[in-house]
């Protein structure tokens, strides 16, 4: 890597990790640990493949979603952090989307790893079903079944999300 491409790529990771880090954050359902590393395993990826990638970040993105799937298919665990339940829901006031955030990051938590990656691809990322499916390895039928339970088991563990689930079923 010469010292252009070198200067080109901390400009791209200086630019690009807080948004790689909010999606690691979300992939590994809250585990800020976990997050780093695949954002860095990403990364660490990425720059062996600099010269040759046309979309870093796309690319970069490509390497989390099937980091994230592999740990999950390997039967890494991670320790799930127990949190308390979230306090009644109060009139919404200036705070309540950083509530809704915090109370979104415990429920994403509870779910598995799976969960957590459709999820993420299909509303997050907004991700047609096919891409999802196609990211992941499995059918789109499978990647439809799995959002419907995994929005369902969002309920369960946080009903007070459940105004905002409404919007994307």
């Amino acid at each position: 890597m010469d010292a252009a491409d070198e200067q080109r790529f901390r400009e791209f990771v200086t630019d690009r990790s807080p948004a790689l880090m909010r999606l690691g954050f979300l992939l590994t359902g809250g585990d800020q640990h976990a997050a780093e590393d695949l954002v860095q395993t990403a990364l660490a990826k990425l720059v062996t493949k600099w010269r040759t990638v046309d979309a870093p970040e796309a690319y970069a993105k490509q390497i989390m979603y099937r980091q994230q799937i592999s740990w999950w298919r390997a039967g890494r665990r991670r320790v799930e952090m127990v949190r308390t339940q979230a306090p009644e829901p109060e009139a919404r006031d200036r705070h309540h989307q950083s509530e809704l955030r915090m109370v979104l990051r415990a429920a994403l938590s509870r779910l598995t790893a799976r969960q957590r990656a459709v999820l993420v691809l299909r509303y997050f990322e907004d991700l047609p079903e096919r891409e999802v499916a196609h990211v992941l390895g499995c059918s789109v039928g499978t990647v439809r079944s799995t959002a419907h339970r995994s929005l369902a088991r969002l309920r369960e563990v946080a009903p007070e999300l459940a105004d905002e689930l409404e919007v994307v079923t």
